[in-house]
């Protein structure tokens, strides 16, 4: 990943910062980390910096046009071009299929969906900015969820949302591929994040695989790091599925 630069959004903790770390790893030129908790930022931070690359934050709030686009353009103003965009902020607040409130359901559509489109519209003008023949203009990386795609009663609104998002992926993907913007999702089953721990259900998303345990993040950000780098120079409106079978049981 040298001499890329990458925009992950949600990357000061959890899954996001996973991912933050594996292109680190992997030597990624500059990464610039958009979050809205300036003190997680800063932890980020501090974790990721010495290892070569140049490491910046933006304090932003994704959830309307404005703040996305401010947050993307502070991006730019550090890092200068943006090869890749990784999209990983969302919430995931559990309520009875039933019990679901407005409330809920327009939190869960601000950050999981119209965040993810207001950032993929303002990374989509920045990268038509930069269409060179036969080259990759730039990528773009959801991360979805296998709840887009099986019955998920236990939280339904944050599953449509993540339907929504594979949808928007393949819209962007068909309408920009003539720029040469790749543009795919990825999609886990359950991780053994920090929150999964914390909310106690980590047993539950174990039972339910296949492979008999949850996944760690990091083999799940191996698959985002594939598709948001190099070697992705053909694949776009895809959605890349990691459940340990999950997915098909």
């Amino acid at each position: 990943m040298q001499g890329m630069n990458i925009v992950v959004v949600g990357g000061a903790s959890g899954f996001g910062l996973e991912t933050a770390k594996l292109m680190v790893r992997d030597g990624v030129s500059k990464i610039v980390i958009i979050d809205i908790n300036q003190e997680r930022l800063d932890a980020a931070k501090a974790e990721l910096a010495g290892k070569g690359t140049e490491i910046f934050t933006v304090v932003g709030d994704i959830a309307r046009a404005e703040g996305a686009h401010a947050s993307f353009d502070a991006a730019v103003k550090a890092a200068g071009r943006i090869h890749s965009l990784v999209n990983c902020a969302a919430i995931y607040p559990r309520a009875p299929l039933l019990e679901i409130t407005d409330d809920m359901w327009d939190a869960e559509n601000a950050i999981n969906i119209k965040g993810t489109y207001h950032m993929m519209v303002a990374a989509v003008k920045h990268m038509q900015g930069h269409k060179a023949e036969g080259e990759v203009s730039g990528r773009i990386v959801n991360i979805t969820s296998v709840d887009a795609f099986k019955a998920h009663p236990q939280n339904a609104h944050y599953a449509a949302t993540k339907a929504a998002v594979v949808s928007l992926t393949r819209s962007f993907a068909h309408a920009f591929a003539k720029d040469q913007i790749l543009i795919n999702s990825v999609a886990p089953a359950g991780m053994a994040t920090e929150k999964a721990k914390s909310l106690g259900f980590l047993g539950e998303l174990a039972a339910a695989n296949p492979l008999g345990r949850a996944a760690e993040p990091a083999e799940i950000a191996e698959f985002v790091v594939m598709v948001a780098g190099p070697k992705n120079t053909y694949m776009t409106g895809e959605q890349v599925i990691v459940s340990g079978g999950y997915i098909y049981a």
